[in-house]
């Protein structure tokens, strides 16, 4: 298979395991992936995810062009693609958090991806990149729709328009990383990204996550007026009342998800 996955301790980890094509997906490849997000959203257990490729040379490259059936570029675009390149870019259901583990190049597809991750870890050998427009081609899975609402318009453009790559630094500058570290330090930094998250209540931080989605686009007020399922789970499950019975005991809660 192309893609591995595993939930262990309520984290789901997802690896693209092409590295003979630089972690480049294929239709086999997407197809697994948009089963792999499902199974995600069905699964309670899950309260966090983790996404990188194999290896240490590339994260994903996106889509990968030598099996592509030959499709033309309008072919490629019509071709159904929910939730955006790989199922991800673009998803709208996945109320976890989502950590991008970009361990070498991202970039078409692979940097969509990111996007539509929520906290990005990226070795210093990382890339960052759009560079659909140097083969005639547009990054509409995600790239273009997410990349300027992502970053000021004129960093966005500046990528957008002339498919160049951007290294890890400079994508911590422009606020599309969170944290640059060596490759050997990468799996004990999102070990700690990983742990920051599991110790929150798992329905506060699906309820934070939807709100904010749901949020995009609206005045704050009108944001802060939502009344979305996962808020009101959070507001009345046990763990919001074990949170705050932890707090004054102080002691770390123990988190049922309900």
């Amino acid at each position: 298979m192309s893609i591995r996955f595993g939930v262990d301790d309520h984290v789901a980890r997802v690896v693209i395991d092409r590295p003979d094509r630089m972690n480049a997906v294929d239709e086999a490849t997407e197809a697994e992936l948009m089963r792999v997000w499902a199974a995600i959203e069905r699964d309670d257990r899950v309260r966090c995810v983790v996404l990188t490729g194999a290896g240490e040379k590339a994260f994903c490259t996106g889509a990968d062009m030598k099996q592509s059936g030959n499709k033309t570029g309008l072919e490629y675009w019509a071709t159904p693609r929910p939730g955006g390149f790989g199922g991800l870019s673009l998803r709208e259901t996945l109320d976890v958090p989502v950590i991008a583990r970009v361990n070498g190049h991202a970039l078409g597809g692979g940097l969509e991806m990111v996007l539509g991750c929520d906290i990005v870890v990226a070795a210093e050998n990382a890339t960052f990149g759009l560079p659909e427009p140097r083969v005639g081609r547009l990054a509409l899975d995600g790239g273009i729709a997410q990349l300027s609402r992502r970053i000021p318009h004129v960093l966005a453009m500046g990528m957008l328009l002339t498919g160049r790559r951007v290294p890890a630094a400079e994508a911590f500058r422009f606020g599309l990383v969170n944290e640059v570290v060596p490759q050997a330090g990468l799996d004990a930094a999102v070990g700690k990204w990983v742990t920051d998250i599991l110790a929150c209540a798992p329905l506060s931080v699906k309820a934070v996550k939807q709100m904010v989605r749901r949020g995009a686009g609206l005045t704050p007020q009108e944001a802060q007026m939502l009344r979305l399922p996962a808020l009101v789970a959070a507001l009345q499950s046990t763990d919001q009342e074990e949170g705050v019975r932890a707090f004054v005991e102080k002691r770390a809660p123990q988190w049922q998800g309900r």
